[in-house]
Formats: C-alpha cells, sequence, structure tokens
C-alpha cells in the first residue's frame, strides 16, 4: 500500500531494502512471539544479522563493516519497524549508536580491535548513561572512572540499558573527574567477559519491547586499562555525546514514522473487512476522515525525515532540526497508534492484534534517546540565537 520512494534512495538500496524485507519475514517474525515471552533475541541471531549485513552497515570495509553511509541505516531501521514490527532487535543501539562513537571517535586500535567482531555479531555493544537517579541530566552522573596505578577503576550503577544482557562491549559514560560536570566526563569502554567487578541486574519487565532485553548494569570496582578511554583523551565524552546525540534522535524519528506507516496499512486493511451497520469500517465518514488525517501525518512525517537523512549523510544536519524530529515524529507516532487502536474497537486491545503491539511499544519513544520536553527545551533555546541573529 505504501508507495512513498524517498529522493536518497537508489537502485543499490532499493534491491538491499527487499533482501531485508525477506530476511526479517524469514528470521525475525516468526520467532517474535517466542522472543517476547523470554524476553530477548536468541543471542545467534546478532550472528545471523551479522551475515546479512545489517550490523554496522556505515563502517568503512577494512574495519569489517558494509561500507555503506546512514542511508543504509536508515532502511535497516525503517524495514525492521515497517516491514516486520519486530521491536526487541536492539541494532538500532548497537550499529546505529555505540558503532558511531568507536568509529568517530576511537583511536585506530580500538576501531581495529572492536568494530570488526560487532560487524559478525561475535561482540554485542551497548551504551550505559542513564542512571538511576539521573535521566536526561548526563553532566550529573554519579559513575567514576578514577585512574589507580596504570589501569581506571570503574564504580557505579546504570539502568534501562537496551543489549543489556546480551553486551559483550559496554560503552559507559562515567566521570573521570567528579569535580567538574561536562569537562569531567569521558567514555570507558567495558569487555564485559570474564570481567571481574561487572555484574548485570535482571532483565527488566516493560509495558512494551517484551522481546528487547533491557537491565540494570553494576561496576563494582572494575579495572580497565588506559587503553579503553574511548579516544584516548579525558574529559572528551560529554562532547562526544553532543555530537552523536542527532544520530540517535533521528534513528528514533525513523523508526517512529515506519511505525506510523504500518499502523496506517494494518487499519486499514482492518476497517475494510469489519462490517458495521451493514458495511465496512471504511465506508464510514468518521473512519475515513480519521484515515485522512493519518495518512497526512505519515506523508509530512516521511519528507521531513527524507530531509533529515538526506542533510545527515552529508554532514549538514543541526542539533535542533534531529531534536524536531524526535519529539514530533514520536508524539505523531503514539498519536497515530492509538487512534489506530481505536478504529480497531475491542480488537484493538487483544495482543494478536499487531495495533496492540505498537500501542505498547510506542510509550516509550517520548521517554528515550532525551525526553521530549528535553527536545522542545533545546528548540526553545534556538529561538533567543535566532531573535539576536534577526
Amino acid at each position: 500500500m505504501y508507495q512513498h520512494r524517498s529522493p536518497w534512495m537508489n537502485e543499490e538500496l532499493l534491491m538491499f531494502q527487499d533482501s531485508l524485507k525477506d530476511f526479517y519475514s524469514c528470521e525475525m517474525v516468526p520467532n517474535e512471539p517466542r522472543w517476547q515471552e523470554q524476553g530477548a533475541i536468541d543471542r545467534d541471531f546478532w550472528n545471523k544479522a551479522g551475515e546479512m549485513g545489517i550490523l554496522c552497515a556505515s563502517v568503512p570495509e577494512e574495519y569489517g563493516g558494509m561500507g555503506g553511509d546512514f542511508r543504509h541505516e536508515a532502511v535497516i531501521v525503517t524495514e525492521q519497524f515497517r516491514a516486520s514490527g519486530v521491536s526487541g532487535f536492539g541494532n538500532y543501539v548497537h550499529s546505529q549508536i555505540c558503532a558511531g562513537y568507536i568509529f568517530d571517535y576511537g583511536t585506530e586500535e580500538q576501531k581495529r580491535r572492536w568494530l570488526p567482531k560487532m560487524a559478525t555479531g561475535e561482540m554485542v555493544c551497548a551504551i550505559a548513561m542513564t542512571e538511576p537517579s539521573t535521566g536526561s541530566d548526563l553532566q550529573s552522573i554519579k559513575t567514576t572512572a578514577i585512574m589507580d596505578g596504570n589501569e581506571y577503576v570503574i564504580n557505579g550503577s546504570k539502568t534501562f540499558i537496551t543489549n543489556g544482557q546480551h553486551a559483550d562491549l559496554v560503552i559507559v559514560v562515567t566521570k573521570t573527574d567528579p569535580s567538574q560536570r561536562s569537562k569531567g566526563i569521558s567514555l570507558m569502554v567495558v569487555e564485559t567477559e570474564n570481567c571481574e567487578g561487572y555484574s548485570r541486574g535482571a532483565n527488566l519487565k516493560k509495558i512494551g519491547l517484551k522481546s528487547q532485553d533491557t537491565s540494570e548494569l553494576f561496576f563494582d570496582n572494575v579495572r580497565v586499562g588506559p587503553e579503553n578511554l574511548l579516544g584516548g583523551e579525558e574529559g572528551q565524552g560529554f562532547y562526544q555525546l553532543m555530537k552523536a546525540l542527532p544520530q540517535e534522535r533521528l534513528t528514533l524519528a525513523l523508526a517512529g514514522c515506519a511505525v506510523i506507516e504500518r499502523a496506517l496499512q494494518e487499519t486499514v486493511a482492518y476497517t475494510s473487512e469489519r462490517h458495521a451497520f451493514g458495511k465496512p469500517l471504511l465506508d464510514l465518514q468518521n473512519t475515513r476522515f480519521k484515515l485522512a488525517e493519518i495518512k497526512t501525518i505519515a506523508k509530512i512525517a516521511r519528507v521531513f525525515l527524507d530531509d533529515c537523512v538526506d542533510k545527515h549523510t552529508k554532514g549538514e544536519l543541526d542539533a535542533v532540526t534531529a531534536s524536531m524530529a524526535k519529539w514530533w515524529v514520536t508524539q505523531m507516532q503514539c498519536d497515530v497508534v492509538d487512534e489506530c487502536l481505536q478504529l480497531h474497537g475491542g480488537y484493538g486491545y487483544m495482543l494478536e492484534y499487531p495495533i496492540a503491539q505498537m500501542y505498547a511499544d510506542a510509550r516509550i519513544q517520548k521517554i528515550y534517546g532525551g525526553a521530549n520536553e528535553i527536545m522542545k527545551e533545546l528548540i526553545a533555546r534556538s529561538l533567543m540565537s535566532d531573535s539576536s541573529n534577526g
């Protein structure tokens, strides 16, 4: 049903898109009910994804990646959520976020040490920002990495960590200088296998995203060498985080747009078949008007994100625009899915229908990656700059 072709798509990307649809349909969709029951996807699925070229697609071939760019990542994210509806595969954290940090800021040795293993699925990566007492205010984190002899000693805890149960590699946001706020932040990379002092809590129970493993992580005198300091220089972590956040927020917006499109498709199909008052629901004016509104939202979101993807691929996407994309598209995602569930009636509340799962999964989109209230604050701050320049 959905016919939009993004202007940045080319023939190679279209072929890649088709292969992704087949892979997701065969390898993900049939397993999703079992994955939801166990609270995580199968660990060996990461290896299958690596063989398919889904992991680290924008990482250069010399570091084990596919050698693509962000357009490839955009196709991967979009098809996961639009074609398969499987929300538990945390590749957007592993590839679009973590691999980006290591490639953009890592030393040459760090890139060669970790990226090839991430590309094959041998290593699953997570990023540990949020703490039990600290959400969006990253400058107030309490986890420390203090040099002791020739090693850093990490102490603290993190929570709500995607890929936490599977993670072989964790990028940990720490304070190497607790007396400072942003200037004291550094990113430490922890290899979790046989890591003394590192532990993970239980897989957290969530409203949605039930096939995605989400954990608390604990660091009790975890010792790592200076070669695990991302980029090799202390105090660069906050800068690294801020530079990388536009891509994270664009990725979340792409997922949200894909869900909007899928919700529309599912609801058109349902209302075409379901009858009320002697005719299909789709023939009722209220249904048609609601779906007309949703189709308009889907089109606006996709065209806006096409512009964002094009700009980001060229290195031109600014933080304010990325914040606009994140808050607006995820808000529209929640609104649209709610409307579509309403059009399903009581069946929309039944988990056997995809719209119910989309409803449960959507709510977190307005919170993680920076709460939407923070996005609006960042946009609002630009108003003063616009005013002074005007």
